[in-house]
């Protein structure tokens, strides 16, 4: 493990003056600007990211400096190796099926998490943990655009995964978070697992979505990160049905004059990005679909024509 006493150390492993530095967090508020990105239920999730200085700065923290900090097995988002499907596949076939959501999982992520369970005083001396803290955090939240925090998210939860993750495998459960969503699989009673999620949870100063808990039997259809996971892997017919038809109506019309017919004002480029991120979606669970396959080559290529 790489100890970081000295200012020189940081400058040199992130190839930035320390008065580089210094003067990103002196300004930290004209770094960021405002995104929209649209969700799979149409509204947006808004995002804080970073110019391309701070980006810089902020990419070689993740990658040179918190790169080997140890991650919990339980976690399935923002490393490597991980995604939507592998998180899904542990709770193919499952009796009980449970789904609970941590509420304003990033906004709930406070300074002093950042400062004392990422750059812990064991590796870095305080003034470097106050710089290095200042660099990754933004408005009294951990911004959701800069590359630092997926893997900020993973360190401060790490301990609580941990605990929930043992805790489960006493009682045969399987758990697993991708991000700020909780999956339990198995045979156990609903209501126990999440008393102790919830008690768990408060003690690090998270709280549960109480609207976005869902529990499922196997006569049911069980769904994990949108993925159904009753049988075997799939999406919904639901979801691609809606999905080629909004594909077809962007042929049939053309994306602005689809989007004037359904009455959604957003940018035809923004609402293109949002409609290519549902089809790479599909395509991680239907890696094999030539239909999705082709909507994807066709929508990338409308992209193009707006950049």
């Amino acid at each position: 493990m790489i100890v970081y006493r000295e200012l020189s150390s940081v400058e040199a492993d992130l190839d930035f003056s320390a008065k580089t530095l210094y003067s990103l967090t002196n300004d930290i508020e004209k770094h960021y600007r405002r995104v929209e990105i649209p969700k799979h239920d149409g509204t947006f999730r808004v995002l804080y990211v970073p110019d391309t200085l701070l980006k810089t700065v902020q990419r070689r923290i993740a990658n040179r400096i918190l790169l080997l900090e140890p991650i919990s097995r339980y976690a399935t988002a923002y490393k490597r190796g991980s995604f939507i499907r592998k998180n899904a596949s542990c709770h193919v076939g499952k009796e009980t099926v449970l789904k609970l959501d941590i509420k304003h999982f990033f906004d709930s992520i406070l300074y002093s998490h950042v400062k004392d369970k990422v750059f812990t005083e064991k590796r870095f001396s305080e003034p470097i943990r106050v710089l290095l803290t200042m660099l990754c955090y933004y408005k009294d939240r951990l911004p959701q655009g800069a590359p630092t925090s997926p893997v900020i998210t993973n360190i401060v939860m790490r301990d609580f995964d941990e605990t929930v993750g043992n805790w489960c495998n006493q009682r045969g459960i399987t758990y697993t978070r991708y991000c700020d969503d909780m999956t339990f699989s198995g045979s156990f009673d609903v209501n126990e697992v999440k008393i102790f999620v919830k008690s768990e949870l408060r003690k690090i100063g998270f709280f549960l979505n109480e609207k976005k808990t869902v529990s499922a039997k196997g006569t049911q259809r069980q769904i994990v990160t949108g993925i159904v996971v009753n049988e075997k892997l799939n999406v919904s017919s639901e979801y691609r049905k809606k999905l080629r038809q909004e594909v077809y109506y962007c042929r049939k019309y053309g994306v602005e004059e689809h989007l004037k017919r359904i009455g959604n004002s957003v940018d035809a480029k923004k609402y293109l990005q949002g409609l290519l991120g549902r089809i790479s979606y599909v395509l991680e669970v239907r890696c094999d679909d030539k239909s999705f396959l082709a909507d994807k080559e066709f929508i990338a290529g409308l992209i193009k024509q707006y950049e």
